[in-house]
């Protein structure tokens, strides 16, 4: 067992307005746009098979796609299935095979009379797969989160979502509804983004300061958990990273008077006592943001056996517009922006020092938002990602876009900035001697080059992992929809 204490925010830096708390709501739902419709797959698939025969940085032409099939029903309220059901078996599941397969993602987008605007707001609906000797059984429900009930409770939105602003309340008079804009809004615990692992126990998780634990035998929420309550940050990602011994990493902002912080988080392995839930967390390394009142938004990051690795993306948050979102009748998305006058950065921190490594490492401007692989090989950090040359695809995904049809639906499609894999290479051990206008990656198997600046910087440039051709398919990142979001696999072979 690991010694494990509560980790106390330390706040002597760390003033700030509470309003900045907000910011979080940003993130809420970002991951989970999975990649959908098995017809499109199969074309991937014939393609995928052709060898990569250049795989060297060049501008991709895309082919536009038309008569892509509606996908309405994919984000339109289901009642949930509370009872278990058996499922339909086609072929068949080995007799060892024991266990669940764990799903979340939005299922419910509208309150009486109000309606979310975009697909990230949906209420987090869960989903269990039971496998056992060959059959599998099936339940869902809705996460009985304190936004949930209170709105359910008022039939109303009452408590805002990433891209929807809750409106006040109508029975108040026009005076108290103005005065309510200066109210400072509640933080959503709409967790409906993934499943997570801390110390054994599984949560669902958005990238606010909330977490919700549940049982994932019987889709119960037992607990919620407060991120601020165990170190200084605003919230942590959906997506840590594991090391062997259960070991967790993850990454969450903090605002104050210091400006804006990227933190590495650590989270132990065991419980001291059966009652923890993160006890012990602790933030290992701070990254100052480039611009403190304008920090990048990410949605997850990279590790390998020794390292992290951050992207300071182009993506900004605006803070102010975070803060006075209510008060100009904004959904806190309004605050987001792509900005590619900026470039892209990666920032890569020892887990075990927690030490910021020296490299200054950029790119030409993109945007991930998930990591496929990462290792290191010869001295480098190698990272593969799912990246986009347009980073304004957060705003295709409101409702009223997805739920179009025809040649709407394939304008929305086509206007959107592609996802490709692409691998980049990070020299770890960059000197004053080495040679300036020289690529510093010595592995031969990748054409992505880390070239030396006067400047001192690492400039880098991508190898393309993709074949030639998935232009004309699409693209390898989610561009659909799998109304059932991610998933964790919890599954046991007898022995």
């Amino acid at each position: 067992m690991m010694a494990s204490q509560v980790v106390k925010p330390d706040t002597r830096n760390c003033k700030r307005p509470r309003e900045l708390e907000i910011f979080l709501h940003f993130v809420s739902n970002l991951s989970t746009i999975a990649v959908g419709f098995l017809s499109v797959m199969i074309r991937w698939i014939s393609v995928l098979k052709k060898y990569v025969e250049s795989t060297r940085q060049k501008k991709a032409i895309f082919s536009k796609q038309e008569r892509l099939p509606c996908i309405a029903p994919l984000v339109t309220t289901v009642e949930e299935t509370p009872q278990i059901v058996s499922a339909c078996v086609r072929g068949h599941f080995p007799q060892w095979l024991r266990g669940y397969l764990l799903r979340v993602g939005p299922g419910k987008f509208e309150f009486g009379k109000d309606k979310y605007n975009h697909w990230f707001d949906g209420m987090a609906l869960l989903h269990q797969f039971r496998m056992e000797k060959g059959t599998v059984t099936y339940r869902s429900k809705f996460l009985q989160s304190d936004t949930y009930k209170a709105n359910s409770v008022h039939d109303r939105i009452v408590i805002s979502e990433f891209g929807t602003l809750a409106v006040p309340d109508p029975c108040k008079n026009v005076f108290e509804r103005f005065l309510s804009k200066f109210e400072v809004p509640a933080i959503t615990d709409n967790t409906n983004v993934n499943y997570v692992q801390y110390k054994g126990d599984y949560y669902l998780s958005t990238e606010t300061n909330f977490m919700n634990k549940v049982d994932i035998k019987t889709l119960e929420k037992t607990e919620k958990v407060d991120w601020r309550k165990f170190i200084a940050v605003n919230g942590a990602t959906a997506h840590p990273h594991y090391d062997a011994d259960g070991t967790a990493y993850n990454m969450g902002n903090s605002y104050g008077s210091h400006g804006s912080c990227y933190n590495v988080i650590r989270v132990p392995p065991e419980k001291v006592d059966l009652g923890e839930t993160i006890h012990g967390a602790q933030v290992i390394c701070s990254i100052a943001s480039a611009e403190g009142m304008r920090p990048s938004y990410y949605h997850s990051f990279g590790m390998t056996r020794n390292y992290v690795i951050f992207i300071e993306q182009p993506l900004k948050m605006n803070l102010w517009k975070v803060v006075t979102s209510k008060i100009r009748g904004k959904s806190f998305a309004d605050g987001i922006s792509w900005e590619p006058q900026y470039n892209t950065r990666f920032h890569v921190v020892d887990k075990h020092t927690g030490q910021l490594l020296p490299g200054m490492y950029y790119s030409k401007p993109f945007v991930t938002f998930h990591q496929i692989n990462a290792f290191e090989d010869q001295g480098c950090v190698v990272i593969d990602l799912c990246c986009q040359d347009d980073g304004r695809s957060l705003e295709v995904y409101q409702l009223q876009n997805l739920r179009k049809v025809g040649e709407g639906l394939d304008q929305v499609y086509n206007s959107v900035g592609r996802s490709f894999p692409r691998r980049f290479v990070l020299p770890l051990h960059v000197s004053l001697n080495d040679p300036e206008g020289q690529n510093l990656s010595p592995l031969s198997y990748s054409s992505a080059s880390a070239v030396k600046q006067a400047d001192g910087k690492i400039w880098c440039s991508y190898e393309n992992l993709h074949p030639e051709g998935l232009e004309d398919e699409g693209d390898l990142e989610r561009r659909w929809l799998l109304p059932l979001g991610t998933c964790v696999c919890s599954c046991t072979r007898n022995q």
